[in-house]
């Protein structure tokens, strides 16, 4: 009975809190919910304090903080759109939104949005939100991670290997080169690089951007097919290399998230670790006393440093009856200071031209100037506006590349699996 009693009372609650926004007292007062996605303290502290700033000083639009998870986000929304219970304002990335769009659950913000944040942010971050025929856009691109390399700087600097810069990174060649000298010089059970691949596509993918990969492809007639050519192979085949051929990088990471790699690094386990931008608010609060510690540009191929990324997004439910109101928050959200607050707080980028030029961004300090540098070559994931990219990615590829890294199959069963079985499930999303 106790357990019946308490599943009770915790439906009573999901369902209050899914309908709190909608159903508040009757005096006249627009309240929207605002669903985030922020978790750091310092993200959820930026976050909670610009809300409570725009309630101060607008008392007939009041915001409703409402906190979601990026762990279980996909499958809350998509049962929320189809229960009507959507959050009016929600918090999500660009990679995400395909899905939504087509199915005609986000508004599409292109007469909503003022010219001043239009204008501020590039046209290839709106590229990541926007879809259709009508190229419609569903969300503003906010927030933005390259990918780097976090380095042991001691163990750099002793061993004598060139340090890149974003003027003059390493190539795709050459890192596989530094990472054969790093671990000779680093000695038994250690280990040059480690990489966390736990979810391996995005990473594939978006470097795969560097040497000219593509994957998906676009026909006339508006179907996406993959094919996977020389450029696509460049990235895959150094980390398989990395692992199984030259055994500069272990095996037992493969299957780690990020953070997981860090107590090794620390250790000096692993010289280097590729992270997103954001793994080092982790670091700079985690790291031993007199760990010194680096950031440098991903390696670079044919396409320079060309990274793909997938932003943070805000997007507006289009069952929401307050559209305007939720544009004219966005707004206010979204000022450069204020995405400069942001930014700072999730330790990443803002997509922003005004905000990505504060010299708070740009210090030597925590690698903030690297990762700005990058920023400059971010481009949109291959996938932004694949239909059926996430299934693609959970039954077709992530386990393709993970058996590929780990070296249980071959370059040749990587292709046929991405290419054949890709592409079976990307034609059931795009049958006319």
């Amino acid at each position: 009975m106790r357990r019946i009693l308490t599943a009770a009372a915790a439906l009573v609650l999901l369902l209050t809190g899914c309908t709190a926004g909608d159903e508040g007292p009757d005096d006249g007062v627009v309240r929207l919910r605002f669903q985030s996605l922020a978790w750091q303290k310092e993200s959820v502290d930026a976050n909670r304090q610009l809300v409570d700033e725009w309630n101060a000083t607008h008392p007939r639009v009041q915001i409703d903080y409402v906190q979601g998870s990026w762990d279980s986000v996909h499958d809350q929304l998509l049962t929320s759109f189809e229960g009507g219970e959507a959050p009016d304002l929600i918090h999500d990335a660009s990679d995400d939104l395909a899905d939504f769009a087509y199915g005609g659950h986000l508004a599409d913000l292109r007469p909503l949005l003022p010219e001043r944040l239009r204008a501020d942010i590039p046209a290839r971050s709106w590229e990541t939100t926007t879809f259709g025929s009508d190229k419609g856009v569903y969300g503003v691109p906010f927030l933005q991670e390259p990918r780097v390399i976090i380095a042991n700087r001691k163990i750099l600097e002793s061993s004598g290997v060139r340090v890149p810069t974003p003027e003059k990174p390493w190539s795709w060649t050459e890192f596989r080169q530094i990472a054969q000298d790093l671990t000779r010089s680093m000695g038994p059970g250690r280990y040059a690089v480690a990489w966390p691949l736990k979810e391996p596509v995005s990473v594939s993918l978006n470097l795969g951007l560097s040497a000219g990969g593509r994957l998906f492809h676009r026909e006339a007639d508006g179907r996406v097919t993959v094919r996977f050519t020389e450029a696509d192979a460049v990235v895959p085949g150094t980390i398989h290399d990395l692992v199984v051929t030259d055994r500069t990088a272990p095996r037992t990471t493969l299957g780690s998230g990020g953070s997981d790699t860090l107590p090794g690094f620390f250790a000096g386990k692993y010289a280097m670790v590729p992270l997103g931008f954001a793994y080092r608010q982790q670091i700079a609060q985690q790291a031993p006393e007199g760990f010194e510690w680096t950031v440098l540009p991903a390696p670079a191929g044919d396409a320079g440093l060309t990274q793909g990324v997938s932003p943070q997004t805000l997007s507006i439910a289009e069952d929401s009856p307050y559209k305007k109101e939720a544009a004219e928050f966005l707004d206010f959200f979204l000022r450069p200071e204020n995405m400069v607050r942001l930014a700072r707080g999730d330790w990443m980028l803002p997509t922003g031209t005004k905000a990505l030029a504060d010299p708070s961004l740009h210090t030597a300090e925590d690698g903030w100037a690297t990762g700005a540098a990058v920023a400059q070559r971010l481009r949109p994931a291959p996938a932004q506006s694949v239909r059926g990219y996430p299934e693609w990615k959970d039954k077709v590829a992530t386990p393709a590349f993970q058996e590929y890294y780990s070296g249980a199959i071959d370059a040749g069963e990587l292709r046929r699996r991405l290419v054949e079985d890709g592409n079976r499930v990307l034609a059931r999303y795009q049958r006319k």
